[in-house]
């Protein structure tokens, strides 16, 4: 039977309408989409993941993985997500562990589904930052080493405007920067830097809308006396080495660095405590053998060593450095000499951290008066979470014109906080 002329025009317009929208997506977008990763359910959303160049002199690339919310709920926000540390992956952290949508199973192998993942609502950018960390390289060794918070920022920074080129889709999109721990520190300063330079461009693509953090390090002064007194009154140290602590850690707000003594006497504090969590002091801990467990570091903040969990840290170890989980996640594409783990030893040890302002008040109240909508949240169940510094530190920012001081996350009803409503437009 003979095509009829009138139907060709029909069938190239046909043709055209499904091949147009393919080349206009950046083709490092689609070399970057994930097909399936070992282990996985079927999900009924779509996933990135891939390096972003930051310094192209000193070989620096940083690791990101996108993990998009379902169509059906499009288009929805974009989160960045990061953990702290600092040195801690929020591949490892982040994803696995907290608010992602897999779950590592006890194979090191198999992955199920969080019911209460955040990318129900938005979309979720995790990533590995600074350089060094988790997947994330740099072919500058003395960048492993030598790192602060203000070169973590501008790499973010660079990252998040190369990252928007590849996938323009996000631009002019809500987006919200998110994070714990020591992200307290990288959340705000990477917001400031998005807002300053949003500031200089009539029409920035970088829609910014606000940002929140959890148990975050925000003022070492109030966050310092607010531990201690928590370890304290919970039972967790004696009268003798508390009041150590106090006059030893926090006698002089602006001290940049724990002394000596002030370690000494943290030794003491984690001999005292035992073998707990202090991230969950009524939750069991992970007695296996190879368990990344929490150390006593040389770091900025030495008790900050990992986010709670007993026992999957030891999983997302086994299933990261898994060869084929890295091709699905088209990590680790130069051969790193060393092996994917949850901190990087290096530079969650490193002495040369020492660019770390005391507090990030400051930046908050600058933020707060731009009208960044701002949420700070806290668990009770966790030293680094305490009334101390709800009603010592949030004032301050209460004043500037914030409407709430703080909400805290009831931790045993995920369904009850995994709408984040009116507190972050998710």
């Amino acid at each position: 039977m003979a095509f009829s002329s009138a139907l060709v025009p029909l069938f190239l317009l046909i043709l055209l309408k499904d091949l147009v929208p393919a080349r206009t997506v950046p083709l490092q977008q689609r070399l970057d989409k994930i097909k399936f990763l070992p282990g996985q359910p079927t999900v009924n959303f779509n996933q990135y993941s891939g390096y972003v160049t930051v310094n192209v002199t000193a070989g620096r690339a940083l690791f990101y993985w996108l993990i998009e919310a379902p169509a059906d709920v499009q288009p929805a926000p974009l989160v960045l997500w990061l953990n702290g540390g600092p040195g801690c992956s929020s591949v490892g952290y982040g994803e696995s562990e907290e608010l992602g949508p897999f779950r590592i199973n006890p194979d090191g192998r198999t992955l199920f589904l969080n019911r209460y993942a955040w990318n129900n609502v938005a979309n979720i950018l995790f990533l590995e930052s600074p350089a060094g960390v988790g997947f994330s390289y740099s072919n500058t060794s003395s960048d492993i080493v030598e790192v602060g918070d203000k070169r973590t920022a501008t790499d973010s920074y660079k990252f998040l405007v190369n990252w928007f080129e590849r996938f323009p889709q996000y631009k002019h999109r809500e987006f919200y920067i998110a994070g714990e721990s020591y992200a307290g520190h990288y959340v705000p300063q990477l917001s400031q830097l998005v807002y300053r330079n949003n500031k200089l461009d009539k029409n920035p693509s970088i829609n910014l809308k606000g940002f929140l953090v959890g148990n975050a390090v925000t003022d070492d002064y109030n966050d310092d006396i607010g531990v201690n007194e928590y370890w304290w009154t919970h039972g967790l140290i004696s009268d003798d080495t508390y009041h150590k602590l106090m006059a030893s850690c926090v006698p002089h707000p602006s001290t940049n660095s724990p002394t000596d003594e002030c370690f000494d006497v943290k030794r003491v504090a984690f001999r005292e405590m035992g073998n707990i969590d202090t991230f969950s002091i009524y939750s069991p801990t992970c007695n296996t053998a190879n368990s990344p467990g929490r150390h006593l570091l040389r770091g900025h903040h030495p008790w900050m060593t990992k986010a709670y969990d007993p026992c999957i840290g030891n999983y997302a170890t086994v299933y990261f450095n898994n060869p084929e989980v890295q091709r699905a996640l088209h990590a680790n594409i130069t051969g790193l000499n060393y092996t994917w783990e949850l901190c990087s030893p290096v530079i969650t040890t490193s002495s040369n951290w020492t660019d770390s302002p005391n507090s990030m008040l400051p930046v908050y109240e600058e933020l707060i008066r731009a009208g960044l909508r701002i949420w700070v949240f806290r668990k009770m169940k966790s030293a680094r979470d305490t009334r101390y510094f709800v009603e010592h530190a949030h004032p301050r920012l209460a004043s500037k014109g914030s409407a709430d001081p703080g909400y805290r996350v009831p931790c045993p009803m995920p369904s009850e906080t995994v709408d984040i409503g009116s507190g972050a437009s998710f």
